[in-house]
């Protein structure tokens, strides 16, 4: 663990004592500034959904787990249901005597029968119209039109054209370009149309032959951009990260402390050739002939493949494209970076055994059960990955940054935003297996402490395992939006947090500004979720000072941003 302690930076860190980010309790650089949070009441046992034992639904015929706090109110409502029974009862008895007195001397009324109704949770549900397998309207499917190209739209790889007025999302286009739009999705009613340019009248000067022969129209969906230049790739997300701070944050890029750009990794490469960047690679397996490939565009329909271009080179040698799968139905390759460790994740087909698998490198073997759950069958259970300076151990096929330089550059940008000072307190929120939390608690150093919060259980268990030896650093598991409001915490000097695509949504927003840190860090891999929580930051007072871009997906739409944010009035 680092024993240094940087030197403090000027401005909003500095130990002035005055403004909202400024240091509680008055410590100097060096001085411990004790944590502002106890150990939160341990987290509930949770399942896949997230569920507690007291959260669950109730199952008919169990009783339903309560929690302390629930008893005595379980008690009153059982005295005033017990008091209200008695009163009814009565009543009913009165009732029941004034009908006997006024029915004397006359046939006495046959009692009514009482329908038994089943249990609410055990009525049948009304029956409902299916809804139609097909959408309304005549299909367009297989129609040609020639279309001008518009802007980049977010999501898909694809861009806007429009043909008697109605919008086109329009793959292996390029904005500008004149091409022939095949239909692939839509009706004589749909709202848009979805479709793949198939013939290019005017070509936009990015365009390139795609360099894999599986890319292009009606092929394999796993790249986007194979047509386009590295630069001209870059340029397309710069533009859809623009139109999506403008959209949704109401910022310009100067606003949100953006240059503008997307920053390459790994070097720059050249038009016409492929970085072999991706470390898993998931491919699924044809049915009928056991041979693996990518799914195509929005399809279950398997693109059979001989070689994955951007698939590294680690996964490449395991020769996963030269035999036949029987019985399986997705294979996951992963390589990791740092280490020889490989690792090879099996799905297979409903009642199939698993064959045999002899690859060309040695290579540790998984099974994924009928729950999703994953099995060591052969060799290691785990990847070892090395990042940031220490080995990180990620198991059953976990999640973790498949560009080898990814790990590296997203730590470098966190820390060179937030600046951590010895013995400050920080949150690493969605921690996943502890990057962040590692590289914070060596900055902050013994005197200074980290919460990580992590809902995935064998996430947890491998952040537990790689800081095992920091003892400035816990991690909790639960879902962020359930355990951060039970720790009362109330304040902290910083926050990073990597949420999942949908984002951090506003509620978790809105609590994490009330801790009034002195720097905030979101790490985003979708620009709409981004853009959208930059916002809900804004209206709790929080502006983004610094936003930077990664291009850790070439050859796809996909792109990765780290946001630092300080306290408005600062």
């Amino acid at each position: 663990m680092t024993r240094n302690t940087p030197p403090r930076s000027s401005g909003s860190s500095g130990a002035s004592g005055k403004g909202k980010g400024a240091r509680r309790g008055g410590s100097q650089p060096g001085q411990a500034a004790r944590p502002r949070w106890g150990r939160p009441a341990r987290p509930e046992a949770t399942d896949r959904d997230g569920l507690t034992a007291r959260t669950a639904p109730v199952v008919p015929g169990e009783p339903r787990a309560e929690s302390p706090a629930e008893k005595p109110a379980r008690a009153e409502k059982s005295a005033r249901a017990e008091k209200g029974a008695r009163t009814e009862k009565s009543a009913r008895a009165e009732k029941g005597a004034r009908t006997e007195k006024g029915a004397a001397g006359g046939a006495r009324k046959a009692p009514r029968k009482q329908a038994v109704r089943p249990p609410k949770a055990l009525r049948a549900a009304p029956a409902r119209a299916p809804r139609p397998e097909t959408p309304s309207g005549d299909p367009l499917v297989g129609q040609r039109y020639e279309v001008e190209v518009g802007p980049v739209a977010h999501g898909g790889g694809h861009c806007v054209a429009r043909h008697e007025g109605r919008v086109l999302f329009v793959r292996h286009a390029l904005p500008g370009e004149k091409v022939v739009a095949l239909v692939t999705e839509g009706t004589t009613t749909s709202r848009f149309l979805r479709a793949d340019a198939v013939e290019v009248l005017e070509a936009a000067k990015e365009r390139i032959e795609a360099p894999c022969p599986f890319a292009g129209p009606g092929k394999c969906g796993g790249c986007d951009w194979q047509h386009v230049t590295p630069g001209g790739q870059r340029k397309l997300k710069a533009a859809v990260l623009t139109e999506q701070l403008a959209k949704l944050a109401g910022l310009t890029p100067a606003e949100a402390g953006w240059d503008g750009s997307v920053e390459p990794v790994g070097g720059k490469m050249p038009a016409g050739q492929v970085p072999a960047w991706r470390t898993r690679v998931q491919y699924t397996v044809d049915a009928e002939t056991g041979k693996v490939g990518l799914r195509k565009h929005r399809s279950h329909e398997v693109q059979v493949i001989d070689r994955c271009l951007i698939a590294a080179e680690g996964v490449t040698e395991l020769g996963i494209e030269a035999r036949d799968w029987p019985g399986v139905a997705t294979v996951e390759a992963i390589a990791a970076t740092g280490s020889s460790d490989r690792q090879v994740v099996l799905t297979p087909r409903d009642g199939a055994q698993l064959p045999l698998v002899e690859l060309d490198k040695p290579v540790s073997i998984a099974r994924v059960d009928d729950q999703g759950d994953v099995h060591k069958v052969h060799g290691r259970g785990f990847v070892r990955e090395r990042a940031a300076g220490r080995t990180w151990r990620i198991s059953n096929g976990g999640f973790w940054q498949i560009h080898p330089e990814a790990p590296d550059t997203l730590v470098d940008a966190v820390l060179d935003g937030l600046d951590p000072q010895w013995g400050e307190n920080a949150l690493d929120l969605y921690c996943g297996v502890g990057l962040f939390a590692g590289a914070l608690a060596d900055r902050v150093g013994e005197e200074g402490a980290v919460l990580g919060i992590e809902s995935a259980k064998q996430a947890v268990v491998d952040a537990r395992h790689n800081l095992a030896a920091l003892d400035n650093v816990r991690i909790e598991c639960d879902r962020v939006e359930t355990l951060l409001p039970r720790t009362g915490i109330t304040a902290t000097d910083l926050i990073v947090l990597d949420p999942p695509r949908s984002g951090a949504g506003r509620e978790t927003v809105a609590h994490l500004v009330g801790l009034e840190a002195r720097r905030i860090a979101y790490v985003a891999c979708d620009p709409a979720a981004l853009a959208r929580d930059l916002k809900f930051f804004r209206e709790g007072g929080y502006r983004p000072v610094s936003l930077r871009a990664f291009d850790l997906f070439p050859m796809t739409h996909h792109f990765e941003c780290v946001a630092i944010l300080e306290p408005a009035g600062e």
